[in-house]
């Protein structure tokens, strides 16, 4: 298990104070998990200014949250609470191996992504694979093993028009 969580990044700057626009990886409000460090380690207090709105402690102009657009920042795994029974993070299911339910490989989750519209499994391959993060597609996750279960989403290709050129 990864020793650093990400759990935000840093968008762009927002108005002439200070503000940066931020997207969280969390439910929990980002300020509870203060402070939170990049790559580098530097660490960095986070202030709710609105919905997606922050100040970060010592950056009171646009130039200062200009330079820290695009940083990513992470929380170390130990500072979490531990998940329940039957419940993980989903950056545990990064290195578990994936398997149909007839126990055929399909290579190892390789990344976990959510772009807004439901998370999504990165299988690394031959060939590499995206599945929905959905009990349909992935009924078991078994942690402790290791190992996921897939029921493969069925794939459809979808052919050019007619007198168009496949690429």
């Amino acid at each position: 298990m990864p020793s650093l969580i990400l759990m935000a990044e840093l968008g762009r700057a927002h108005g002439v104070r200070g503000l940066l626009r931020l997207k969280a990886h969390c439910e929990a409000p980002i300020e509870s998990y203060n402070p939170l460090r990049d790559e580098r380690g530097r660490e960095y207090v986070l202030s709710p200014r609105g919905a997606d709105l922050v100040q970060i402690q010592g950056v009171a102009d646009r130039n200062a949250a200009e330079a820290l657009t695009g940083t990513k920042l992470y929380v170390e795994r130990d500072r979490l609470p531990e998940p329940e029974a039957d419940e993980f993070y989903l950056t545990d299911l990064v290195g578990l191996q994936a398997f149909t339910a007839d126990g055929k490989p399909l290579g190892q989750v390789r990344a976990v992504d959510d772009h807004g519209a439901g998370a999504f499994l990165t299988l690394s391959g031959p060939p590499e694979r995206l599945v929905p993060f959905t009990l349909a597609a992935v009924p078991v996750v078994d942690i402790k093993a290791g190992r996921i279960t897939v029921d493969p989403p069925l794939e459809t290709e979808v052919k050019p028009p007619e007198g168009e050129a496949e690429e």
